[in-house]
C-alpha cells in the first residue's frame, strides 16, 4: 500500500490554493464541501472560482506566491501550468510539514485526491496511487450505480440516534449486532423508498423493545458449494461477512473459510472418516450455545447444507431450543464437479435422470436398493463413496449393471487441483488403487461419462483408463 487512506477534517481549517484555473475549480469544489476555508493565489482568477470562495468565505489573492501564505495553512494545493512554481510550493511546504498536492505530479505530492463517492456522511474514496487515475473514476462511476443516494439520509438517521444506542447497549459487541440487523432490515429499506419517517418509527420501536441483557442471536446454516470460492452466493457471502462464530467442515476449502469475516471466532468441526473432530451432538451443543449468548453463528458447510450435510438434523435442534435461524443454498457437489469435469448429467441422448446417493449410511453400510439404480438411461452420483468403490462397483455389476458401463472419480473438484479418473464399473476401482486420488471426491455412474473427454474443460490433470497419466517418480 504506497498511501494510507486518510480522511481530512477540514471545518474551519485554512487550505491554500496556488492556481486560478478550471483545475483549480474543481479542488476548490471538493474544499469548500469538505468545509474549508480556501485562500486562493494567482495572477488570473476564473470569475467562476472567485464566486465559489467568496460564497464559503474564503480569500482571492491576486498576484504572486510567496511563503509567508503559509503561515495558517492546513494543507497545501498547487494547481498550476508553471512547474517551477510547482516546485516551489512543494518544497516550502515539505519543510514546513504541511500536506502537500501538486497535481498530476505524483512525486511532489505528500497526499493525493481520491475519486470520491460522495453519501455523506458516507464517503468512499477510490484511489489507484496515482499509476491510473482514470481506472480509479471507472470504479467510482460502478460504485456510484450500486451504492442508493438513500445511504445519505440512513447515515444521518443513524447517527441521531448512535447516542441511545450506545446507552441502551455498553458492550460493544451487542451495539454492533443491533446496528446490523437495523442496517440490514426494514429501517434501511424504507429509507432506500423515500420513506424516512416510516423508517425513524421502526427504529425507536426495535431500540424500545431492545433487551441488552438478554438477547436470542441466530444461525446460518450456509452451504460454501464445492470449493471454487466464485460459486459462493451473494447471500452467503454476505452473511460470512457478519457472523461472529464460524463452524466449518472438512469439506469447506480454506479460500472459502478466509472469506469469513477477519475478527470472528473460527471452530474446525470437520469429519473424516473414523476421526470426527466434533461429533454431531456436540456440534448441536455448539450451535445452541453460542446463539444463546446472543451471537451470530455461521455453519458453514461444504455443497448443499440439504444434501448429505445433515443440516434439517441441526435445524430440528435450533428449532427445539427456539433459535432462529436462516438457511442459504450452496451449489451441491453433484451439480458442480460434474460442470467442471465436462460430464453432463443428463444428456437426452445417454441420460433421463439422475440418482443422488451416498456410499455410506448412517449404520456405515451399503445397503443401497440396487435394483432402483441399475435401472437404463440413468446417471448414479455417489457421495463418500471412496472408501466402499469396490464394493458399490460388485454390487451395480450383481444386479445386471453392465461391466463395461463407464465411471469417473472427480477428486477435488472445481478447486484447483481437480483430479478426474475415467474407467469403467470393472476396471476403475484397480486404476483408483492405482492413482489413489484423495477425498473429497465424487463418483459418477453412467453412460454420460463418455463425453468428458471431449467436453472437459477445467484443470489440467486428467486421468484416462486408457494409459494412466502419473506423476514421473524418476524423471531422467
Amino acid at each position: 500500500m504506497d498511501y494510507l487512506p486518510l480522511f481530512f477534517k477540514l471545518n474551519d481549517r485554512t487550505a491554500l490554493l496556488v492556481g486560478g484555473g478550471q483545475v483549480a475549480l474543481r479542488k476548490a469544489s471538493l474544499l469548500t464541501r469538505a468545509g474549508a476555508r480556501v485562500i486562493v493565489v494567482a495572477h488570473r482568477v476564473d470569475p467562476e472560482l472567485v464566486a465559489l470562495i467568496e460564497q464559503h468565505n474564503g480569500q482571492v489573492i491576486v498576484g504572486e506566491y510567496h511563503s509567508g501564505l503559509l503561515a495558517d495553512a492546513y494543507l497545501v494545493i498547487a494547481a498550476t501550468d508553471d512547474n517551477e512554481l510547482n516546485e516551489q510550493v512543494h518544497f516550502d511546504a515539505v519543510e514546513r510539514n504541511i500536506p502537500v498536492n501538486v497535481v498530476d505530479n505524483q512525486p511532489l505530492c505528500t497526499f493525493i485526491f481520491p475519486a470520491i463517492v460522495d453519501r455523506s456522511p458516507i464517503v468512499i474514496g477510490i484511489s489507484s496511487g496515482g499509476e491510473s487515475p482514470v481506472l480509479a473514476r471507472l470504479l467510482r462511476a460502478k460504485l456510484e450505480t450500486w451504492i442508493p443516494q438513500g445511504y445519505s439520509r440512513l447515515g444521518r438517521l443513524v447517527g441521531e440516534f448512535r447516542q441511545q444506542v450506545k446507552q441502551t447497549f455498553s458492550h460493544v459487541e451487542r451495539r454492533r449486532i443491533f446496528w446490523e440487523k437495523i442496517l440490514q432490515g426494514q429501517v434501511a429499506e424504507k429509507v432506500f423508498a423515500g420513506r424516512d419517517k416510516e423508517a425513524r418509527a421502526l427504529l425507536e420501536s426495535a431500540l424500545e423493545k431492545a433487551d441488552p441483557d438478554h438477547q436470542v442471536g441466530e444461525v446460518y446454516l450456509v452451504g460454501g458449494g464445492p470449493g471454487d470460492p466464485e460459486l459462493l452466493t451473494f447471500k452467503a457471502l454476505r452473511l460470512m461477512q457478519q457472523a461472529d462464530v464460524v463452524l466449518y467442515d472438512q469439506l469447506v476449502s480454506p479460500a472459502i473459510v478466509d472469506l469469513c469475516r477477519r475478527d470472528a471466532d473460527r471452530i474446525f468441526v470437520g469429519k473424516r472418516r473414523d476421526n470426527h473432530a466434533v461429533p454431531q451432538d456436540g456440534i448441536n451443543e455448539l450451535l445452541v450455545k453460542h446463539a444463546l449468548q446472543g451471537q451470530r453463528v455461521l455453519r458453514l458447510k461444504g455443497g448443499d447444507p440439504f444434501i448429505f450435510g445433515r443440516g434439517g438434523e441441526e435445524l430440528e435442534t435450533l428449532k427445539q431450543h427456539n433459535i432462529p435461524f436462516q438457511v442459504v443454498p450452496g451449489i451441491t457437489a453433484a451439480s458442480a464437479c460434474s460442470t467442471y469435469a465436462g460430464i453432463p448429467l443428463t444428456h437426452r441422448n445417454y441420460a433421463q435422470s439422475v440418482r443422488l446417493v451416498t456410499g455410506q449410511l448412517k449404520n456405515r453400510t451399503s445397503d443401497l436398493n440396487f435394483e432402483e439404480l441399475v435401472h437404463p438411461n440413468q446417471t448414479i452420483v455417489f457421495y463418500m463413496g471412496l472408501h466402499t468403490l469396490p464394493t458399490l462397483f460388485e454390487q451395480l455389476i450383481a444386479h445386471g449393471k453392465p461391466a463395461e458401463t463407464p465411471a469417473a472419480i472427480i477428486s477435488n473438484g472445481t478447486r484447483a487441483d481437480q483430479r478426474v479418473l475415467t474407467g469403467t464399473l470393472s476396471s476403475l476401482p484397480e486404476l483408483q488403487e492405482q492413482a489413489k486420488l484423495p477425498a473429497p471426491a465424487l463418483i459418477i455412474v453412467g453412460e454420460v461419462v463418455q463425453l468428458h473427454e471431449n467436453l472437459a474443460w477445467f484443470g489440467e490433470e486428467v486421468l484416462h483408463n486408457h494409459g494412466l497419466i502419473l506423476p514421473d517418480a524418476n524423471p531422467d
